[in-house]
């Protein structure tokens, strides 16, 4: 794909068909930098898949899509990630658009979760094992040599189970820095996600020791010296004194 043209939005309609009458659009999803995400389904089958539908400007010669199919296909062993099915294209307004097919995962995103908590905030004994949660799915990934690259509240999906939480993570990215570089940016944004579900800089101060240790004030320097990965945000987490945490 050689175009140049600035797509900046889809708004494509329920009922819309794709590849050939395969696949018919259900409804939006989501959105980013990159791409918007539709809830797709199989017409022979019934069965509800995502499609992420990429802007050409953002694709150009179809790079950003060949790497993320590249990198799910290689992370295809992580279960906290989707898993990549297929690519396609179709024409729209006479450019070519690539999509691709992967697998529609239940839950709802980080940041929707914590809206709908009391005081828009987390507990800290909740909040810290939604912490472990997540730490042990981003650990996945790193103990194969990866990185996720883009953790935020909104590409977090999240199912409770009892004290524990179901997370799956979607779209990973890929940056031209070095394995040990996104790593650390991984677990700052781990702990960043942490730091805000217990209420950010306003709640920050009346925080326990522990809460204080683990988010070290988001200083990114403190927090890559303390935890390289995000395993080792499982370790410390798994040997603190649970009971003796406030609720």
């Amino acid at each position: 794909m050689t175009t140049s043209k600035r797509i900046e939005e889809f708004s494509f309609s329920p009922g819309k068909l794709l590849s050939q009458g395969k696949y018919e659009i259900v409804t939006k999803i989501g959105e980013g930098w990159e791409s918007e995400v539709y809830m797709i389904r199989e017409r022979q089958t019934g069965i509800e898949r995502a499609a992420k539908f990429f802007f050409p400007h953002r694709n150009k010669n179809q790079k950003n899509s060949t790497v993320f199919a590249k990198k799910l296909h290689k992370l295809r062993e992580c279960d906290v990630l989707v898993k990549y099915l297929s690519q396609g294209d179709l024409q729209f307004k006479k450019t070519p658009i690539t999509f691709m097919i992967s697998d529609l995962v239940e839950g709802v995103s980080f940041n929707e979760f914590i809206r709908t908590q009391v005081g828009k905030r987390l507990q800290t004994f909740e909040a810290l094992h939604l912490l472990l949660s997540l730490a042990k799915a981003v650990a996945q990934i790193h103990e194969v040599k990866e990185y996720h690259g883009d953790l935020h509240g909104d590409n977090i999906l999240i199912q409770r189970k009892g004290l524990s939480f179901s997370i799956r993570i979607l779209d990973p990215f890929h940056w031209k820095c070095s394995l040990s570089e996104m790593v650390a940016e991984d677990v700052f944004n781990l702990i960043k996600l942490f730091y805000e579900s217990i209420g950010g800089a306003r709640f920050y101060s009346k925080q326990q020791p522990e809460v204080k240790y683990i988010c070290c004030g988001l200083k990114r320097t403190l927090i890559r010296e303390r935890f390289r990965t995000a395993s080792h945000i499982v370790k410390h987490l798994e040997s603190i004194n649970w009971n003796s945490l406030r609720l």
